[in-house]
């Protein structure tokens, strides 16, 4: 008797399900709303724009803002728009991201199955280091990078984004490692692997939803950057969130609303893409270990 009384009514459950659905409406509008409101003002003329209806839609759409924004919006003295730093974004984010995963595995894998002498103290120091604010470091690897004859450099700039991705990705491959049996490491030693063999044919391949994870957090992380790029980009390195900067702040007349917005869409549309297309990758490689440990 108590067992059913404890049972709740299919009313309850109803009404509990379409509370969280409204619940999560009401979160999914919220963060919609400034998106919705860049995206119609992007394709809206000045003109329209200065009637002051925020949410209406275009009366007639337009793509020349964004067209301004890609190839003649001023980003200080040059006026050749965001272009320039959404490929200066590439040529940082490609090598960004892989040279610090594959370090990162390649920690990990020592660190989960090699165990060197000093392993686990090398790796609390990598652990302390996530903790430590970019602001703070910033100055001394300004001071070292200089005096390796990097500053303002591409490699420069890679270092740089090295060093700080190090601590995570190495406890993201760490964990994951932790969590494959020791048999199948300890099999493929009787059979004649080493470090390296066992690393690139055995542990590689089997760690594709881990590097799913740290490919979507290293790009968006290394594409979002703003400080890192401002300070060590130089002058012909600025990444696009440094010229998305300067084309807000960029005043020679009338502010171009339309424009900035347009601008800000493209600068972001790299990260809203990898989210959308590699969201649910992430959940799996979530799911299979990256927390583990």
């Amino acid at each position: 008797m108590s067992a059913v009384m404890a049972t709740p009514r299919p009313s309850q459950v109803n009404a509990g399900k379409w509370a969280s659905y409204a619940f999560l409406a009401s979160c999914a509008l919220f963060f919609a709303m400034p998106l919705y409101v860049m995206l119609v003002t992007s394709f809206k003329t000045m003109d329209e724009i200065r009637l002051g209806q925020l949410f209406a839609w275009p009366a007639a759409p337009t793509l020349q803002a964004w067209a301004d924004a890609w190839g003649t919006v001023c980003t200080g003295l040059a006026c050749e728009g965001v272009r320039a730093g959404f490929w200066n974004s590439v040529a940082i984010t490609v090598p960004g991201t892989v040279i610090p995963i594959l370090l990162g595995a390649l920690n990990g894998y020592a660190l989960a199955f090699w165990r060197p002498r000093g392993g686990q103290f090398l790796f609390g120091l990598l652990m302390l280091g996530a903790f430590i604010p970019v602001q703070v470091m910033v100055w001394p690897l300004v001071k070292i990078v200089s005096a390796l004859g990097l500053f303002g450099s591409l490699p420069g700039l890679l270092l740089v984004h090295t060093v700080f991705a190090m601590p995570v990705m190495t406890l993201l491959f760490r964990n994951y490692y932790a969590g494959v049996p020791v048999e199948l490491f300890k099999a493929a030693r009787i059979d004649g692997g080493g470090f390296w063999r066992i690393f690139v044919q055995l542990m590689l391949p089997m760690s594709t939803p881990m590097l799913i994870v740290a490919a979507i957090m290293q790009i968006t992380g290394v594409w979002n950057d703003y400080l890192l790029g401002l300070v060590f980009g130089g002058r012909d390195l600025l990444p696009m969130t440094v010229q998305l900067n300067n084309v807000i702040n960029t005043t020679t007349g009338e502010r171009l609303y339309n424009v900035n917005m347009a601008a800000t869409l493209l600068t972001s549309a790299v990260p809203l893409l990898v989210y959308l297309v590699s969201g649910r990758w992430f959940v799996r490689g979530i799911a299979a270990g990256a927390v583990k440990g």
